[in-house]
């Protein structure tokens, strides 16, 4: 999709990160928008700040967890702007529990947000994206779609799950109108870690505060505005996968290269004395 002025992005996870600064940049591209999340606070300030370059802006208030209100986004995104070109399924949340001890609930929970989330999104929006000569998919993976790490096994799991329907919705629709993208961000500075369900990292000692600051400070080296560019640029290039970080194109070249010796190294938890150094 090279040229987005004119066309109407719907984009769930809005509130904040990756979403709103995907929102933010196509906006000054002059693409107009249907923001969605949970977050209703968020979500009016990000309608705000992108309504300044002149789009049109409709905010809608969704938990992507619940089809109805999913599919209720689509038909109000479309009877508002007229039809929908650009879907991008964004909303995420954490988890950080051994697979052993989590409970069903918050499996469910997760499941429900990163996986069936866009799983709603994208059967939600098809039929209207079918209609548009040109349209476009994006789903949020993640490295931790294509390696896993201990205590983020829940998270894992969805990631993985977004990972083989989006790469196997794109074989399915490679004849029709309609272009996906997969995207895989590694470390990016977005308020995600502090949002998330904790109960216990993989270093059982750290607390929530410790791991949030070790991920803001050590691991998310992209800015949220840097990754929603990438991502504009993988959509004009019509790329089927989109690497989001130097730290995403490392770990896809040592799962390619060295798949056994990675996941035994990112099995490895550093001592609680080193990590709390690097705070």
């Amino acid at each position: 999709m090279k040229e987005l002025k004119g066309r109407v992005a719907a984009i769930t996870g809005a509130a904040s990160g990756i979403g709103r600064m995907l929102a933010k940049n196509l906006a000054e591209q002059g693409c107009h928008l249907a923001v969605a999340d949970i977050d209703e606070a968020g979500l009016r300030e990000t309608a705000d700040m992108v309504s300044r370059s002149g789009v049109r802006v409709s905010a809608h208030t969704v938990d992507v967890s619940r089809q109805y209100q999913v599919y209720r986004f689509a038909e109000k995104a479309v009877s508002t702007h007229g039809g929908v070109q650009l879907l991008i399924n964004n909303a995420g949340v954490t988890l950080s529990e051994t697979l052993e001890d989590v409970t069903f609930d918050d499996f469910e929970w997760i499941m429900g947000i990163n996986f069936w989330g866009v799983v709603y999104g994208c059967k939600a929006f098809l039929p209207h994206l079918r209609k548009e000569p040109e349209a476009h998919i994006v789903n949020l993976s993640s490295v931790f779609g294509i390696f896993t790490v201990p205590n983020n096994g829940t998270y894992c799991a969805t990631k993985f799950a977004v990972r083989g329907f989006t790469e196997t919705l794109c074989q399915e629709l490679r004849h029709t109108n309609i272009r996906v993208s997969c995207v895989h961000p590694g470390g990016i500075r977005t308020n995600i870690a502090r949002n998330g369900r904790f109960y216990k990292a993989a270093e059982p000692s750290l607390t929530r505060e410790e791991v949030s600051a070790l991920f803001e400070n050590v691991l998310a080296r992209t800015s949220a505005d840097k990754a929603a560019r990438t991502i504009i640029e993988g959509i004009r290039k019509n790329r089927p996968r989109i690497m989001v970080g130097p730290d995403a194109h490392a770990y896809d070249m040592l799962k390619r290269l060295f798949p056994v010796t990675l996941q035994r190294l990112a099995a490895f938890t550093p001592p609680a004395r080193w990590l709390r150094s690097r705070l």
